[in-house]
């Protein structure tokens, strides 16, 4: 797939065009070109790279507000950067597209299916164990609510784990881009319905999923009297 952007329009060549790109629909390592003042931007997929990883754990925990940070200590980059080498498994380099502007990387979109994640190792926890046991208890208690609220994804959702850009090109369409190429993800693989959760207090990121079409279906935590920190937000595919 072939994406160009003229100002605020975006032209993609047809699925005619493209069909030696299109004959592995699970594939993401095809390439997506967007043209952008004087750069390139490039979609690419993940490579099993250590270094990779660690950029990968930066953008997770960007998009994540901190939350990685917060509860895996200041190891968390290493910690997730090791999960990210190892296949199935939620953090897996397998569930991610990076974005690159002149060979950096710019920007990143991770999901996986909600069969995926069911069948997910739960790597990064048990790495984690190697360098604070203690503190990976705790980790285990306090995520054990959230994770329940994560395994209700149902039978053909595409989770969006996440998609963080780069401040300097944000709002030039990038984050757009990545999200095509997540929805066309995941309908090459059979999935039926896109899912992610944003933070509750994230104004600006539901308005972005609301104009591409995203409704509110749920929250968490679900308790009465509990402000929700977490929406659940879905859209038919």
């Amino acid at each position: 797939m072939r994406v160009t952007l003229h100002g605020n329009h975006v032209t993609r060549s047809s699925a005619k065009d493209n069909r030696d790109e299109e004959s592995n629909p699970t594939s993401i390592a095809r390439l997506v070109l967007i043209t952008m003042a004087q750069h390139s931007i490039i979609l690419r997929a993940a490579k099993p790279t250590f270094d990779e990883g660690l950029v990968f754990a930066r953008y997770l925990d960007e998009a994540a507000e901190g939350f990685f940070r917060f509860m895996l200590g200041r190891r968390f980059a290493d910690i997730i950067a090791t999960a990210y080498i190892e296949p199935n498994n939620d953090f897996s380099h397998q569930n991610v597209t990076f974005a690159e502007c002149d060979e950096l990387i710019v920007g990143m979109a991770s999901g996986y299916t909600a069969e995926q994640h069911r069948r997910s190792s739960g790597q990064p926890l048990k790495l984690a164990e190697g360098y604070r046991a203690l503190r990976m208890v705790r980790v285990a208690i306090c995520c054990a609510p959230f994770r329940r609220f994560l395994d209700t994804l149902a039978d053909g959702d595409f989770y969006l784990q996440a998609i963080a850009v780069d401040k300097e090109l944000r709002g030039e369409g990038v984050g757009s881009t990545l999200i095509d190429c997540i929805e066309d993800r995941a309908r090459g693989i059979g999935s039926t319905r896109l899912a992610l959760d944003v933070s509750a207090k994230n104004k600006g990121a539901r308005k972005l999923y609301e104009r591409r079409g995203m409704t509110v279906e749920s929250g968490w935590p679900r308790l009465l009297f509990i402000p929700r920190l977490f929406v659940r937000m879905t859209k038919l595919l």
